[in-house]
């Protein structure tokens, strides 16, 4: 989906307001003073700096006074940063549009949205245009088991149903056995998925009979058909297994979800 940088700004300023008034209120309570830190064959050793530019060595004796020192040094540094970062958003804000190109089409009148042909169109149109793109599906064969989804779909498992409607409940479009042509072959991906923050294609594949010799043969052989079309594992293309003793972790589809295809 598209970022809302105003509102994103908007976050990041209230965030940096609260941090500064936490570090400005913890610094109150520490000691006077500065620490100056040196090193001498590989031992650190460290002073307590006067304004006068005096110096007073500090033994392991001091070990709280060096903490607190360094600590409102960092906290110091810290909150520098951000009252620098603080004012630059503040005039971001003041320059950004409230109104974004975008923004355009949805703000025309129905008539007009009827005959304009948006730029860009929002997030929610195009994954329902995608998702109602037709496409020939793989056909079933005779007197294969058929399990269906929360949407209706007919898949080839327990595990496909349990995985397409986990993608539907979290809102993520899909296409279930989407032909895909991948060298002078035509595949057929268990789940082609749209990713809506970049509108990237990815594809999940679940290989659910791990323990059948010739499936797993199978298998490897279409991972190198995907990487010799450039669809790599870990960036479009992702793997949940399954076998007789280990059923589908549903947690780690969860996780794929969450980490890729949002």
């Amino acid at each position: 989906m598209a970022i809302d940088i105003r509102k994103e700004l908007i976050a990041r300023y209230g965030l940096l307001s609260k941090s500064i008034e936490d570090i400005e209120l913890k610094l109150q309570s520490f000691p006077m003073g500065r620490i100056n830190v040196r090193t001498r064959k590989g031992y650190y050793y460290y002073y307590l700096a006067g304004d006068d530019g005096s110096e007073k060595y500090l033994s392991q004796n001091d070990k709280e006074l060096i903490e607190q020192l360094i600590q409102k040094d960092y906290l110091s540094r810290v909150l520098n940063d951000a009252r620098t970062e603080l004012a630059a958003i503040g005039k971001m804000l003041k320059l950004y549009p409230h109104v974004l190109a975008e923004d355009e089409y949805s703000a025309l009148s129905e008539g007009k949205r009827k005959y304009a042909k948006p730029i860009n169109i929002c997030d929610e149109e195009y994954a329902q245009k995608w998702m109602n793109t037709p496409y020939k599906r793989k056909p079933f064969k005779k007197g294969m088991p058929k399990f269906y989804t929360i949407k209706g779909e007919c898949v080839r498992s327990k595990s496909e149903a349990m995985i397409a409607d986990r993608l539907f409940a979290r809102g993520i479009p899909y296409r279930y056995e989407c032909p895909l042509k991948v060298g002078n072959k035509i595949i057929h991906p268990d789940f082609t998925i749209l990713r809506m923050s970049d509108r990237k294609i990815l594809y999940h594949e679940h290989c659910g009979k791990m323990d059948d010799a010739d499936y797993k043969e199978n298998m490897v052989e279409r991972a190198n058909d995907y990487s010799e079309a450039g669809i790599v594992l870990g960036d479009r293309l992702f793997y949940t297994f399954e076998s007789d003793m280990t059923p589908l972790d549903i947690r780690t589809l969860d996780r794929i979800t969450e980490m890729h295809f949002r």
